[in-house]
């Protein structure tokens, strides 16, 4: 089983538990992007042709990596890091470093710019909840 962090490498037992707790503080406050990126996944999952995180390129505690095909069928490869989202590639696992795409806030921000397709699938199931939210409301 593949790990996001490498275990601690302890060169002495000494002062080991205040490292301990030191370092299991420290990783309790930082994001595990890899479980953000799976949240990307699942939120817009309904709106796209296809998205997961990247098996081949290797997630971090401060980056990881997306891959989504969009309903016009165009794939790109997206990096998640605190900054926010943002192209890396135009196929699946690329990531060019020559590539200076900016980054957005949020997912929808994102394919909103990229895929008038995944716009309207959006605003459809938006619509779609509003209506039902006014049938609940009136029965």
């Amino acid at each position: 089983m593949e790990t996001d962090c490498n275990p601690m490498e302890l060169s002495s037992m000494s002062g080991f538990e205040e490292d301990a707790e030191l370092n299991g503080f420290e990783e309790a406050d930082m994001k595990d992007m890899k479980l953000e990126a799976e949240a990307v996944v699942n939120d817009v999952l309904f709106a796209v042709n296809n998205m997961f995180v990247s098996k081949n390129l290797r997630c971090a505690d401060d980056v990881a990596y997306i891959n989504v095909e969009t309903r016009e069928r165009n794939r790109y490869c997206l990096e998640l890091t605190e900054a926010g989202l943002r192209v890396v590639g135009y196929a699946f696992d690329q990531v060019d470093d020559h590539l200076h795409s900016p980054y957005h806030e949020t997912v929808y921000s994102l394919l909103d710019t990229l895929s008038p397709a995944y716009r309207e699938a959006f605003g459809n199931a938006l619509l779609q909840r509003l209506e039902a939210l006014k049938r609940d409301g009136q029965s």
